[in-house]
């Protein structure tokens, strides 16, 4: 399904977000036979151990996951997200992209189409995530949870031996 490498952006903590020292990747205009965008962005991060969790949007403040990775696949719409904190890059996004995010990578909702809608998904064993939002009195602790966080099994595209295996070690 995926023929071509991701993108890799790579964020340093901000004082306020851990962000990770895996880089964020980023799958631009993954299509599909289906027109159903979001049904096939959950049925192949489902099928790829990331079972697919909800379809919104993306949180107007800038938030991360201390205790899980997350997979969000832009089913239809498009948004300019700012990644990586307050002092991080603002990433457009369109159908068919998907942002696979360590834990503890911000993640922030700059504008958005009115169709904007997202498919998440976190890796198995991971599906019960925290929302943490920027704050410096919560870092320790955040890293503390990020450093126990496993590495998933597999890209949330392409199954074991994906991109993601070889990029995140």
């Amino acid at each position: 399904m995926v023929s071509r490498a991701p993108e890799q952006l790579f964020f340093k903590e901000d004082h306020c977000v851990p962000n990770s020292r895996l880089p964020v990747l980023v799958y631009r205009g993954i299509s599909f036979e289906n027109t159903d965008t979001a049904a096939e962005f959950e049925r192949v991060f489902t099928q790829n151990d990331w079972p697919a969790q909800w379809r919104d949007g993306i949180f107007d403040y800038h938030h991360y996951h201390s205790n899980a990775h997350e997979v969000l696949g832009v089913a239809k719409g498009a948004a300019r997200v700012k990644l990586g904190g307050e002092s991080g890059l603002e990433v457009n996004v369109g159908p068919g992209d998907v942002l696979v995010l360590p834990a503890g990578t911000g993640h922030c909702c700059l504008d958005r189409s009115d169709d904007f809608q997202v498919v998440g998904a976190y890796p198995a064993n991971q599906e019960n995530y925290d929302i943490r939002r920027a704050d410096p009195q919560a870092l320790a602790a955040s890293k503390q949870r990020i450093s126990q966080v496993p590495l998933p099994l597999g890209d949330p595209l392409s199954g074991p031996g994906g991109a993601l295996s070889r990029l995140w070690t």
